[in-house]
């Protein structure tokens, strides 16, 4: 394999000093027409990528973002990611996604790799601590929780607590009195759940809650199996309430095991809009 190129051999293929290239790479207006198009010819002929890092060490932006999330099965993502693409590819910004789950196992702190990485801001899509927000230095975007909401950091995302609520409201409304929630680890889930709650006692009906490990529609089916099952003590709910689209799947597995009609026998509702809930799977 030949040698990579360097910003020098740039310069001397192009007949100008390291630091003029370096200006033309940062599209500064100080360099003349004839000198700018040499260095770009001398850039394709060599075929020279920048180092972002590099550039980064050296002071000036890299023109990157790094994006955070807890965890790819969020069906809520592709979409997102798809809007932050579009906004930041027009300004030429790359896109750089961390897994904060997937290197757990390792105790690698995807914040910090980008904080080393020297990236332009970060998306969170997820949940971290004040004190490692910021500890980054550059501008951070909390996407979809507002858990970090006291540290004045800019959030977007839904009222969870009033997704909650309108849930139970929904239920009621078709005259269901004894609605079960099925909930998840996580800011989310745990803001959608202290909705329902709201929601029922606002009313004066039992708060019957069963969390499953995970947000995931194996997770759900695991959770509500004796909920579903029923007891002389503890009868089966008419509705449940699920915190998220998979999960509310997962409910209605563990309907069907048990020859259990949804919704003739068993109302169930997600949360999210996904594409599950578009296709009539989630109701």
């Amino acid at each position: 394999m030949g040698k990579r190129p360097t910003i020098y051999d740039v310069a001397a293929r192009a007949g100008v000093s390291k630091s003029l290239v370096s200006l033309v790479l940062q599209e500064s207006p100080s360099v003349s027409t004839g000198r700018r198009e040499a260095v770009h010819a001398a850039v394709e002929a060599l075929g020279y990528t920048p180092s972002r890092l590099a550039a980064g060490l050296a002071g000036s932006r890299t023109r990157s973002i790094g994006v955070v999330i807890d965890e790819f099965e969020r069906l809520w993502f592709a979409p997102a990611l798809a809007g932050l693409r579009d906004v930041l590819a027009a300004e030429r910004y790359t896109l750089s996604i961390s897994d904060a789950a997937l290197n757990s196992h390792l105790d690698l702190d995807p914040l910090e790799a980008f904080r080393a990485l020297r990236v332009d801001g970060v998306v969170l899509a997820g949940e971290a601590s004040p004190e490692s927000l910021a500890r980054l230095g550059v501008p951070v975007v909390v996407l979809g929780t507002r858990g970090v909401e006291a540290t004045g950091i800019t959030v977007v995302a839904g009222d969870e607590v009033a997704g909650g609520r309108l849930a139970v409201a929904h239920l009621v409304e078709l005259g269901h009195t004894d609605i079960a929630c099925v909930s998840a680890p996580g800011a989310l889930a745990a803001a959608r759940e202290a909705g329902y709650v709201a929601g029922m006692r606002d009313r004066g009906l039992p708060v019957r809650i069963v969390h499953a490990a995970e947000s995931s529609e194996a997770a759900a089916d695991a959770a509500v199996a004796e909920l579903l099952d029923g007891a002389a003590s503890d009868p089966r709910p008419t509705a449940v309430f699920a915190v998220s689209d998979p999960m509310a799947l997962g409910v209605m597995g563990a309907a069907a095991a048990r020859n259990l009609a949804v919704p003739g026998e068993l109302s169930v509702l997600g949360y999210g809009d996904s594409p599950l809930a578009a296709y009539g799977l989630v109701s």
